[in-house]
């Protein structure tokens, strides 16, 4: 009996095998479907952030207004991105994933489509902060998929995925020039600024219609062109929610990871202010330094401009490559190493703050070390503490928060104070900030759980990570 209830089971194993190859096969070819679904989304984003750049002169125009009195339109975008990450992270734990992220990406869309024919500065204003809610919602959902995707595994995919946001970023304004041809007015886009009559009064008390197709057809062409290919992976990341078997579920290496640090919420709130002094030394370094070269070092405007972009190429570089690098590196290790570059680099800029050569050279080490800490301090805190999308949105918008203060801030300071490097100083001391809170995150993340709480994930595995 003994052999032969063996030989019942060895045959039975044998048939389950194929219909488990066949059931793993599946798993694995939708989860590497979405993951090149996901990247292609966040190219798009960086896309649609970027172009805002390069058309902002010719969408003033459009609706009659000049660059100085349309500032606003940052700001709508940004409070729409806080609310869309705040949306998205209550949503994206009650909803299917796929249907949310297309939803949000079919939003976006919309969003592209309607901002060029907009003839109200309102209804720009109104477009350009519903794509900033599409933005929250994808990129909250995104880093919380690819988690959830591949567990332990996800830290090149998540590097991917941001390099796909800075290679959108960087083509966009290529794009503009070379393919749409709608920056040919940029070079003279601060004269507006000081012929704020453009219109008189009355002309905007006009009852104009509040859409209308714009007298430069590259702009439409542009952001159609942008909106279609939105709608293109919006139908991608539908695909999987329409069929039989499109419930997501977490891989197993996610599902088993899903416990709680013993300090899960102070984990939370120093990732918050991580992200909040990071982000925000990146963009007011970008935003300001063809500025502060122009002015405090003296540099000639299309060599403040190659400053400007060998800072942006070296940080979109960096993410390429971090993608390779984070399949030998932990999460931990990269961090560390950005913030030892970020740390030298603004450390040699201050000191040497009016030297041409050590300007270049710190302001490429800076744009590199820059470039992985954002996805490498989601893969790491991911390794320690369960992430939800409530958790994912709520350290979100601790770098949004910083990506609206700081340069803000950093502006002011260098009005009142222009003879000092400001920039350098806000930079360097949140440079500081961001090297002091990371051993105190990786003190607490690394606190043994208590014995209940040990009981509890003893099925998850074990739990011995290093840096």
């Amino acid at each position: 009996r003994g052999s032969g209830a063996a030989a019942v089971g060895q045959h039975l194993l044998q048939a389950e095998t194929p219909a488990k190859k066949e059931q793993r096969g599946r798993g694995s070819l939708l989860r590497w479907f979405t993951t090149v679904v996901l990247n292609a989304a966040f190219l798009g984003m960086g896309i649609s952030a970027a172009i805002l750049g390069p058309t902002f002169q010719d969408l003033a125009r459009n609706v009659n207004r000049n660059i100085s009195s349309l500032s606003e339109i940052f700001v709508g975008r940004a409070l729409g991105y806080l609310s869309g990450s705040l949306i998205g992270g209550v949503l994206f734990d009650c909803m299917n994933h796929f249907l949310l992220l297309g939803m949000s990406n079919l939003m976006s869309s919309v969003g592209l489509y309607l901002t060029p024919v907009c003839k109200t500065a309102v209804l720009l204003i109104i477009m350009t902060s519903v794509i900033g809610v599409s933005f929250g919602i994808l990129d909250t959902g995104g880093n919380v998929l690819i988690l959830d995707l591949w567990g332990d595994k996800g830290a090149p995919h998540m590097q991917a995925l941001h390099f796909s946001f800075a290679l959108g970023a960087f083509l966009a304004p290529l794009l503009a020039k070379l393919a749409w041809g709608t920056a040919a007015s940029a070079a003279n886009h601060t004269e507006p600024d000081f012929h704020p009559l453009m219109l008189n009064g009355s002309s905007e008390a006009t009852s104009d219609p509040l859409f209308a197709v714009p007298d430069d057809m590259n702009l439409l062409w542009a952001y159609a062109s942008i909106g279609t290919y939105a709608s293109v992976v919006s139908v991608l990341l539908l695909a999987p929610f329409f069929k039989k078997r499109s419930k997501h579920k977490k891989s197993t290496a996610s599902a088993q990871r899903s416990q709680r640090a013993k300090y899960h919420k102070a984990l939370l709130c120093l990732l918050f202010l991580f992200f909040f002094f990071y982000v925000g030394a990146e963009v007011t370094y970008g935003s300001y330094i063809f500025s502060f070269a122009t002015t405090h070092v003296g540099m000639e405007e299309s060599e403040a401009a190659g400053l400007n972009s060998i800072f942006w190429g070296t940080f979109a570089g960096c993410r390429g490559l971090a993608i390779f690098f984070a399949a030998c590196l932990q999460p931990g290790t990269m961090i560390v190493l950005s913030n030892v570059g970020s740390l030298v680099s603004s450390l040699f800029l201050v000191l040497f703050d009016k030297n041409k050569l050590c300007l270049w050279i710190a302001t490429s080490v800076y744009g590199a070390s820059m470039a992985t800490t954002f996805p490498s301090g989601i893969s790491w805190i991911e390794r320690y503490t369960s992430i939800s999308g409530k958790s994912a949105a709520f350290i979100l918008i601790g770098a949004a928060l910083g990506l609206m203060a700081t340069p803000a801030l950093a502006g002011i300071l260098q009005g009142q104070y222009p003879n000092l490097p400001v920039v350098l100083y806000t930079c360097l001391g949140s440079t500081v900030f961001t090297a002091v809170l990371f051993p105190v995150m990786y003190k607490l993340a690394t606190l043994p759980l208590d014995r209940k709480q040990k009981k509890k994930h003893q099925k998850g595995g074990p739990e011995n990570f290093t840096l």
